[in-house]
């Protein structure tokens, strides 16, 4: 599994390196799981739906099931896409911190233990 956590500028001087280290791990513990929850209960729910499709008698409910089995599957890509995206954009938001934050620091006002 990639490890987000080892992406971080860790920099002597960076007073943030504490707070945002427990941040990124729990965030990388939490995507592998949030991606297969989200596949198993999107796969689950577009199922259940089109057997509503399936079963639909009235031109009326089958115009409902169609645009209710539509929506599901959008939103659930969606997710799905946002899930990954924030697993491919965190190592570039935590490098970036890293280095903005080690050069507006000043080193005066932060003491590190």
């Amino acid at each position: 599994m990639y490890n987000l956590a080892m992406n971080v500028v860790y920099l002597a001087d960076n007073p943030f390196q504490k707070v945002a280290e427990p941040i990124i791990s729990l965030i990388n513990m939490m995507l592998g799981p949030a991606l297969g929850i989200v596949l198993a209960l999107g796969s689950v729910y577009c199922i259940l739906l089109g057997v509503k499709l399936a079963k639909a008698e009235e031109p009326q409910d089958r115009e409902k099931a169609k645009a209710s089995l539509k929506n599901a599957i959008i939103g659930f890509v969606l997710i799905f896409v946002l899930i990954l995206a924030l697993r491919v954009m965190v190592p570039a938001l935590t490098d970036w911190v890293g280095s903005t934050t080690s050069a507006n620091i000043d080193k005066s006002t932060f003491k590190m233990n």
